[in-house]
């Protein structure tokens, strides 16, 4: 929503301008408009003049639906701010609709009284239909209460670029760009970085970029003639911590956690991938960097994929498998494989809607006990969550050190809200980046009663119970790897069940001794006396720190703890949920964390679910607050 205006200042053109706090804006239309581009250059130079934001990508779940279609409509909003946001805002006060069918699916998710800023050159009696309108909305009173900018932008595009020889039907396509031209005006976003980007995205196709940056500059030229918009606003950038910030969507942030993940254990990067969305961009991120020691193999199955990863860590690589819900379905096996091999490996479930295909464009939460549960027999493996783009680099890095120091798969947990979406992220120092390395084997480490020295495979370091990593070929450490149940220490192939206990015991020590490296979890808000504690992790972090900082600000006490280590849990978590009078807990499922927390610690943990393949809004969890407080 928009922020308090502020101030008023000298504007653009010589038309006023007022500055405020922080708006959100929403782009709309067909898949093929470029509104997810569109959305990324405004967020881009909006990242360039400082200022604070978070950005919500709405692809259409359905591939190829009709242009003009209501289930065609890709949207991205974006929440711009002078600032700190953690949410891309419950509303938009902004509304950019390229067709009839942008309009009528995302109008109700703009605040009353906001800007609707319309391309009349696609409001055709067929379009109208395709959209489901009887009548043109504009002639209804559907638009009342709203502030109407209707602009050609089709024709004035189509007008300007006609000179350059381009086609008409690709003219057309070049009408993104002058809706962020004039976003750009309205905003005062520097122009020149998104002319140097056209410029590069563009490069050697001389008709397209002197079209695109045709229809960029008619866009910002009609701002400042029109009369339709008669007051521009600025946005001030946020204050902060001095240092070098970019602007990065969780999987990019992801991948290159993993990079310096690598580079930290000084070891190569192995990934083996097969693609699915909306775990895709890490595998092609991660493959323009072969200068940083990563390797990617693009497998012809899940399981080929994650059984290769598997390949790479016994061969004495960084490992990494990625994926989505279905995907790590469909790896539980070979997962299994590794918790019995005892060798690190990162599996990263990138999290969609569901079940089977179900919404693979769309967000949830609902992998976590596939991730806790999901294979066959006791294969207990540790669960490691990011909680915002940023923090994406981070829970790599940190599931990287679990999987090297205890010789595990780890399961890292992400999804499709914090995979697109993205904010300012402050490079870290290197310094302050974890030591990961870890030895190998290099001598055998038992005597045979003869005398003889050997190698024992499962002969366990005393802290961590993690089994000693050699690679293959190293002289005199020659040992056996498979599926079938091991002796303990010397890995000879055992049936005996007393043997079976015992490993299956170990195994689990193991995970649950990870608990004693992680940090205990900190209480956000009222930590001393409140009245509510809010339980959440992943990528609700955003909804839930507004919220609770919403209705503190009403004067009632809310507390707020956000897991990253979902197994085994932090050690302290028991403790803060005992103190907590009631406990809430927001997901994205029907209650999954809720349900490991009442039957791990016995507590009430009352679920607030959301499986709509959207995010929470922090006014939906405002009102849930609300009602376990009155």
């Amino acid at each position: 929503m928009l922020d308090d205006t502020d101030v008023t200042v000298g504007g653009s053109g010589g038309k006023p301008s007022e500055e405020v706090t922080g708006v959100v804006i929403r782009l709309a239309g067909d898949s093929g408009d470029g509104m997810q581009l569109t959305g990324n250059q405004f967020t881009a130079v909006s990242a360039l003049a400082g200022n604070a934001l978070s950005t919500l990508p709405d692809f259409p779940a359905e591939i190829r639906a009709p242009a003009g279609t209501l289930p065609g409509v890709s949207a991205f909003q974006v929440h711009i701010a002078g600032h700190e946001v953690t949410t891309p805002g419950d509303a938009a006060d902004v509304l950019v609709a390229m067709n009839p069918a942008a309009l009528r699916a995302e109008l109700p998710k703009v605040v009353p009284g906001g800007t609707v800023v319309l391309n009349t050159d696609a409001f055709g009696e067929r379009d109208l239909r395709k959209a489901g309108y009887d009548v043109d909305p504009r002639d209804t009173g559907d638009l009342e209460g709203f502030e109407v900018v209707e602009v050609p932008m089709t024709s004035l595009t189509v007008t300007a670029v006609k000179e350059l020889g381009v086609k008409s039907r690709d003219a057309e396509r070049s009408k993104n760009f002058f809706a962020l031209g004039l976003l750009c005006w309205m905003y005062h976003r520097d122009p020149e970085g998104v002319r140097s980007w056209i410029r590069d995205r563009f490069n050697g196709k001389d008709q397209v970029l002197a079209a695109n940056l045709t229809a960029f500059e008619v866009g910002l030229n009609f701002g400042e003639t029109t009369e339709l918009i008669p007051v521009t606003r600025v946005v001030p950038p946020v204050v902060r911590e001095p240092g070098t910030y970019r602007s990065i969507s969780g999987n990019t942030a992801l991948s290159w956690g993993l990079i310096a993940a690598g580079q930290l254990a000084e070891l190569p990067l192995f990934l083996g991938s097969y693609p699915i969305t909306p775990a895709s961009d890490i595998l092609h991120e991660l493959s323009r960097h072969p200068g940083m020691g990563v390797r990617t193999f693009q497998a012809e199955d899940e399981i080929a994929a994650c059984t290769a990863a598997i390949g790479a860590a016994f061969a004495g690589d960084l490992a990494v498998t990625t994926t989505s819900g279905p995907g790590l379905a469909l790896k539980a096996e070979a997962i299994g494989l590794a918790v019995s091999l005892e060798l690190p490996l990162v599996v990263v479930d990138i999290q969609r809607g569901g079940p089977s295909t179900g919404l693979p464009t769309k967000t949830e939460q609902a992998d976590l006990l596939q991730a806790m549960f999901g294979r066959h027999g006791e294969s207990p493996v540790p669960v490691v969550a990011a909680s915002r783009p940023s923090d994406c680099f981070d829970a790599a890095v940190e599931a990287a050190r679990i999987a090297l120091a205890y010789r595990t798969p780890v399961i890292l947990l992400s999804d499709g809200y914090l995979a697109n979406s993205a904010e300012p992220w402050r490079l870290p120092a290197v310094e302050s980046l974890p030591d990961l390395r870890v030895g190998f084997a290099t001598e055998p480490n038992h005597t045979a009663p003869d005398g003889t020295p050997e190698f024992w495979p499962y002969l366990r370091d005393p802290d961590t119970l993690a089994r000693p990593w050699a690679v293959p070929g190293t002289p005199g450490l020659e040992h056996r790897i498979g599926g079938i149940e091991k002796a303990d220490g010397s890995g000879d192939i055992s049936y005996d069940p007393a043997n079976h206990q015992r490993m299956t015991e170990l195994r689990a020590a193991k995970v649950a001794g990870i608990a004693g490296t992680v940090p205990p979890v900190e209480v956000q808000g009222d930590a001393e006396d409140p009245e509510v504690l809010v339980v959440g992790w992943g990528s609700t972090w955003g909804a839930i720190t507004d919220a609770v900082e919403r209705v503190r600000a009403g004067g009632r006490r809310v507390a707020h703890v956000h897991l990253r280590h979902l197994n085994p849990f932090p050690p302290n978590l028991g403790e803060v949920l005992a103190d907590a009078p009631r406990v809430l807990v927001p997901e994205m499922n029907l209650g999954q964390l809720a349900l490991l927390l009442r039957s791990t610690f016995l507590v009430d943990a009352r679920p607030v679910n959301k499986v709509a393949g959207q995010p929470f809004t922090a006014a939906e969890l405002v009102v849930e607050l609300e009602k376990i407080l009155d």
